[in-house]
């Protein structure tokens, strides 16, 4: 069972293609911390980008991939990972969101980028606190 971690900055689409906007969402998490597939998939990449380490997941059975951002890799290019598998681990901030450390999590639909919170379950996203109703007799 996960527990969703605090967003940081969440999903600002762009009004147009190279437009301004966040194309992921922030999510804060300590340096050094695990960072999971969502689903599972190969590996697509797994290196460094403009100076951060990223990993890139191509999710089976589907046209979409995820990445994370700024990750140390423990897989490989051509891996196939499953859901919840560690695929590397948060690095130092100073990278991405500042002097706190977080992971940026993309998905793409081919070009397109979408709100990668669409991946979880709704249990996880639920916001604000749970309501207890009556049961009927």
């Amino acid at each position: 069972m996960g527990v969703r971690p605090p967003v940081l900055r969440g999903w600002e689409p762009p009004a147009t293609v190279y437009g301004p906007g966040h194309r992921g969402v922030d999510l804060a998490a300590p340096a050094g911390a695990p960072v999971r597939a969502v689903a599972a998939g190969r590996v697509l990449f797994a290196g460094r980008v403009a100076g951060r380490g990223v990993v890139s997941v191509a999710l089976a059975g589907t046209d979409l991939r995820t990445t994370y951002e700024p990750v140390r890799p423990s897989v490989e290019k051509g891996d196939e990972v499953s859901a919840g598998e560690v695929v590397g681990s948060v690095e130092a901030p100073g990278s991405h969101c500042g002097t706190a450390p977080c992971v940026h999590w993309g998905l793409l639909r081919g070009e397109t980028y979408l709100d990668p919170l669409s991946l979880l379950p709704p249990w996880l996203l639920a916001r604000g606190p749970s309501r207890l109703l009556p049961v009927p007799a």
